[in-house]
């Protein structure tokens, strides 16, 4: 048990660390009863009026934070590229594996993003969107990962209809197979680098070695050089060592493709998931790429390339928050003083992050957020299993004490990226709801399931 010192609401907001832009918690407040409140303009939403009415576990997005980190993540490298003399083009792809949710998609698009999708099943949802008429058809879209034969035939298919569709050659099979395409390809360099990040395989089997890329030579239609270095890259350093590295490469291969004129950084700008530390900002990321590349760039004597990012989890993690009751209270048997908090979720089903990479999440009350005492807890989840739970990596949550809170909800902040499609139904527990808060309304975009829709999917 703990007992806070917190005075005043901006003390209450500090201590949840609400309201912080470097943070992504802007939109965050605390409202005078003590109750989460997020807004959006001159909306605000009461997050524990919506899961009263909606029940839990829910998951809220909400397509404004969306619209607003695409948008001023291109109007900035648009203006370092202007304030630096950079005399390339910026392009940004979402990458469709972070959050295929059309509610996800459709605002990133709609704010000028161009898509990177990594599987056929993918692209077949651009194809589909284009022929709906959601999509302007110059859309630009990168396909990385495995080509498939059925993947192949989608590219070929959508190029014959007009569409900006780069295929990144990952192997020697692809580089065989797309000799025959008519589109400007990519091809994918393995750097043989690490940095600090939440990579931490050995063994990397996409794309080619620096040295099998200059044995190679020259690649017909070769228009990208891509890489991608890392997921949630921890420092600035870890773009611009990888980036100094490919601009070298690229101008050896620009020697024998001349018509080579972009480098894709790939992905890996870091989301502030813990809110206990500095974090770089975009600004501050997108100044020393634009920089390096320029000086590197202007160094070897080669032409400003287009840059590309495919920044998911950048875009897509803040918009969302998960959200959980809790149903009772437990003592750890062997840490003296802390508790379990069981939710009416499951973090193995939900929120695999937490299990698979060991997430750390910023989790606070949505109501109660105005208490002074404060209960050292862990949570579990309503799976019986021993992995189905958060423990701040083996530190702890402050939340307010039950015994002191006619009922409690806690929310998850960040959780956009990848967790829904990385979602289970262990235990056969359903899926949480999902709304969509957009222009003050609430829409269902997902109703939770029931215990039938869940048993059809395992053929009963």
């Amino acid at each position: 048990m703990a007992k806070s010192k917190i005075k005043s609401k901006n003390g209450f907001r500090k201590f949840w660390r609400l309201g912080l832009e470097e943070f992504n918690t802007g939109m965050f407040d605390i409202n005078p009863d003590g109750e989460l409140i997020v807004r959006e303009g001159n909306y605000q939403y009461n997050i524990f009026d919506i899961v009263k009415k909606y029940g839990t576990s829910t998951e809220i997005v909400f397509p404004t934070i969306i619209e607003n980190r695409v948008r001023d993540l291109i109007e900035t490298f648009t203006a370092y590229i202007k304030v630096l003399g950079y005399r390339g083009k910026f392009f940004y792809h979402y990458a469709m594996k972070a959050n295929q949710t059309k509610e996800f998609v459709l605002p990133a698009v709609a704010e000028g993003a161009n898509l990177d999708v990594a599987s056929a099943n993918e692209l077949y949802l651009v194809k589909r969107m284009i022929e709906q008429e959601k999509f302007n058809a110059k859309i630009r879209v990168i396909c990385n990962g495995p080509k498939t034969e059925k993947y192949i035939s989608l590219i070929e298919e959508l190029k014959g209809k007009g569409l900006v569709v780069i295929p990144i050659i990952e192997d020697y099979h692809e580089l065989e197979r797309m000799t025959k395409f008519k589109g400007e390809v990519g091809i994918r360099v393995n750097l043989d680098i690490k940095v600090q990040s939440h990579w931490d395989k050995k063994f990397n089997r996409f794309g080619f070695t620096e040295e099998e890329l200059l044995k190679i030579g020259k690649v017909r239609n070769l228009s990208t050089l891509h890489y991608h270095i890392s997921k949630q890259i921890e420092n600035i350093q870890g773009f611009i060592q990888p980036l100094k590295r490919t601009l070298a490469l690229y101008a050896q291969l620009k020697e024998k493709n001349p018509q080579l004129d972009t480098l894709d950084i790939g992905g890996g700008a870091g989301i502030p998931f813990e809110k206990k530390k500095h974090f770089y900002s975009g600004k501050s990321l997108v100044s020393q790429i634009v920089r390096t590349a320029k000086n590197e760039s202007d160094r070897l004597g080669i032409k400003h390339p287009n840059l590309i990012v495919e920044w998911g989890s950048y875009v897509a993690a803040p918009a969302q928050i998960t959200i959980y009751k809790i149903l009772t209270e437990k003592p750890v048997g062997n840490k003296g003083g802390f508790s379990w908090y069981v939710v009416d979720g499951s973090f193995m089903n939900d929120l695999i992050d937490t299990w698979a990479i060991h997430q750390k999440w910023h989790v606070v009350p949505v109501n109660h957020l105005n208490t002074r005492r404060l209960e050292k807890v862990w949570l579990a989840g309503s799976s019986c299993d021993s992995d189905d739970k958060y423990t701040a990596g083996g530190d702890y949550i402050p939340l307010p004490r039950l015994d002191e809170a006619e009922e409690l909800y806690v929310a998850l902040l960040d959780t956009g990226a990848y967790q829904d499609a990385l979602a289970s139904h262990h235990c056969l527990l359903s899926s949480p709801a999902k709304l969509i808060a957009q222009n003050g309304e609430i829409k269902i975009a997902r109703r939770r399931e029931q215990p039938e829709e869940v048993g059809k999917m395992f053929g009963w």
